[in-house]
């Protein structure tokens, strides 16, 4: 058999389907990451550029962040345009390991040397107080609401109202 009409039924189905998926490689989870080129419908129209990954163990739906490496994210979402190596993958992820150990260790430092400034007395320790509401609502700090005042034009004296429960309610 020839190689002739291979190309040919090739050239057919990618004239009436499109262009087959190209597998541009592999993440070390074992995902598989593809790539539909750019390419002209029998109608005329132009499709771009598609790329997906089929996730190995895995439905649409179950997706979470950190099941596909940065670099391969930023690869689908056409953030980079050539897909990353697996060299390149380690080194970066060596990177992020060693910025969360150096994160791990500022912060144990800073809180020895906070703990240490409050015990001499250098800085005020925190004040912890208890919120009861929010400053702007007319009952801040309290559970209810007082009552409003009510009048009528005719009975109207101003300053007679006073809030409930204060104890000296004379009337002017």
């Amino acid at each position: 058999m020839s190689l002739w009409p291979r190309q040919v039924l090739r050239a057919l189905r990618a004239r009436l389907f499109g262009p087959a998926k190209e597998l541009v490689g592999t993440d070390q989870f074992g995902n598989k990451y593809y790539r539909v080129p750019k390419h002209e419908t029998r109608a005329g129209q132009i499709i771009p550029e598609r790329r997906f990954v089929e996730a190995i163990n895995r439905q649409p739906y179950q997706y979470e962040m950190g099941d596909f490496p940065t670099e391969w994210e930023a690869w689908i979402r056409k953030k980079r345009k050539d897909p990353p190596t697996i060299e390149e993958i380690l080194r970066n992820e060596n990177y992020r390991e060693e910025m969360k150990q150096k994160i791990k260790d500022v912060s144990e430092k800073d809180e020895l040397l906070q703990a240490k400034e409050y015990k001499e007395g250098l800085v005020a320790e925190p004040a912890h107080t208890h919120v009861k509401g929010h400053a702007s609502a007319p009952y801040y700090g309290k559970k209810e609401p007082s009552p409003d005042p009510t009048s009528t034009a005719s009975t109207f004296q101003p300053g007679s109202w006073m809030p409930p429960g204060s104890g000296d309610s004379h009337k002017k």
